[in-house]
């Protein structure tokens, strides 16, 4: 049997796999371990098992990891997020769906410092929920502007997956974070603008909450302080080269321990931050050493070369390739976590773009784009089932049908982002 055949097999018995619900990391790892084996040796294959964790875990780059999850940890537990919202709420809550609007802008500014959608959703269910809730806010166009919202933390810099996509794929991790910024900031925009024209066609599901005057406007922006500190002190830091990614990750970090102890947080809140922080991470670095694993199984088996070479044969125009890959990603994003899809499917579809000749930092901005899509998409749509935990009295149906509106608002991005690649190379030049 072919290598090529032993690695398409490969990538069947994976989807079997997690058809069957076997976690994805312990998936890709028993994949890799035995595909390998097959094309190689096992003793091969066993020495990968040993040597393979040590290589992942020992990566410098991939120490920002912890350190992002850690700053949103911390953000979470410290007031940042509450402090946020009601800062948000201030300044647009008297609007006509200003409280969604809000919920919008702090899930926006949140994940700035979160890097996770999963966290950014339920840290700011669980602060804006009650307030729309209370002022009588259809409940799914409000649950659907979180999840929504909670998209933005995968987009917006700092982004675990940027982080994830630029290390599996050698790209510059500062690249692929200024990439992301303008359409982080296109998602933001075109999600309020989406509650507008919800508000317009239906204005029975919410009412305009109390007007704040302009000085306590003003006086509110405080709230937005501590978050945009520490994001301009990564980003600006990153942008003219003061420190690394890496680095950056760790000043923010401690910014944000900073700014938890300094409101009083007590060693029991710094302690449950850590666990969490550490589970988490655990979780992640868990995925990447099975991606790191089926890797190595795609590269000898050569599968990702036949693709390419088919599709050299078939002569299909570069961009062709690319939207039946986004295709690829979309379908997978209604089943898959976002990380998982990552690091599953870029050694497959890598080499095919490179081979193309397309733009890596573009593709990459696309298809994380693409996968924050599957977030919020039936049937497994993460952000989604993040929400209906922490809202069990909300229908799911009631929250798909209100993210429904958000769902367009990304694909016209998308569209966007796919016809004028300049918007993500924009701070590139």
């Amino acid at each position: 049997m072919g290598s090529e055949m032993i690695g398409a097999i490969g990538l069947g018995m994976l989807l079997v796999l997690m058809v069957l619900r076997v976690p994805v990391a312990l998936t890709m790892l028993m994949v890799g371990v035995v595909g390998f084996a097959q094309v190689i040796s096992w003793d091969a294959a066993i020495a990968q098992v040993k040597t393979v964790p040590v290589e992942v875990l020992s990566n410098y780059s991939f120490s920002a990891v912890p350190m992002f999850i850690l700053m949103g940890v911390l953000a979470a537990h410290s007031g940042m997020a509450g402090k946020l919202f009601e800062s948000a709420r201030s300044i647009c809550g008297g609007w006509k769906g200003g409280l969604a609007i809000s919920a919008i802008g702090s899930c926006g500014v949140f994940s700035a410092i979160s890097g996770s959608s999963l966290a950014t959703a339920s840290t700011m269910t669980r602060v804006a929920l009650p307030e729309m809730e209370r002022y009588g806010y259809n409940r799914g166009l409000a649950t659907g502007a979180l999840a929504a919202g909670g998209t933005l933390g995968i987009m917006i810099p700092p982004s675990i997956a940027l982080l994830i996509y630029a290390i599996l794929t050698e790209q510059s991790v500062g690249d692929m974070f200024m990439a992301g910024l303008v359409p982080g900031l296109m998602g933001l925009v075109m999600y309020a603008l989406t509650v507008s024209v919800v508000m317009r066609l239906r204005p029975s599901l919410a009412v305009a909450g109390e007007p704040t005057p302009w000085k306590e406007k003003l006086l509110s922006m405080g709230g937005l302080v501590p978050f945009f500190a520490v994001f301009l002190v990564m980003i600006l830091g990153i942008y003219f080269g003061a420190f690394t990614p890496t680095e950056g990750a760790s000043v923010g970090a401690f910014a944000t321990l900073l700014y938890a102890l300094f409101k009083g947080m007590r060693w029991s809140g710094l302690w449950h931050s850590v666990q969490e922080t550490l589970a988490l991470s655990a979780v992640v670095f868990f995925m990447l050493v099975g991606a790191e694993t089926l890797g190595y199984f795609i590269s000898v088996s050569r599968i990702s070369f036949s693709i390419s070479d088919f599709l050299y044969g078939a002569d299909l125009a570069p961009m062709v390739v690319v939207l039946c890959i986004l295709l690829l990603y979309f379908v997978l994003g209604m089943f898959m976590d976002s990380i998982a899809m990552l690091v599953i499917t870029v050694p497959v579809v890598y080499p095919i773009i490179q081979s193309l000749g397309i733009d890596p930092v573009w593709f990459g901005i696309v298809t994380v784009l693409t996968v924050e899509l599957g977030l919020i998409t039936p049937p497994v749509g993460m952000n989604v089932f993040v929400i209906k935990a922490m809202a069990p009295h909300v229908g799911l149906g009631e929250i798909f049908r209100g993210v429904a509106p958000f769902i367009v608002s990304d694909f016209v991005r998308l569209a966007l982002l796919v016809a004028f690649p300049v918007l993500t190379t924009l701070f590139l030049l």
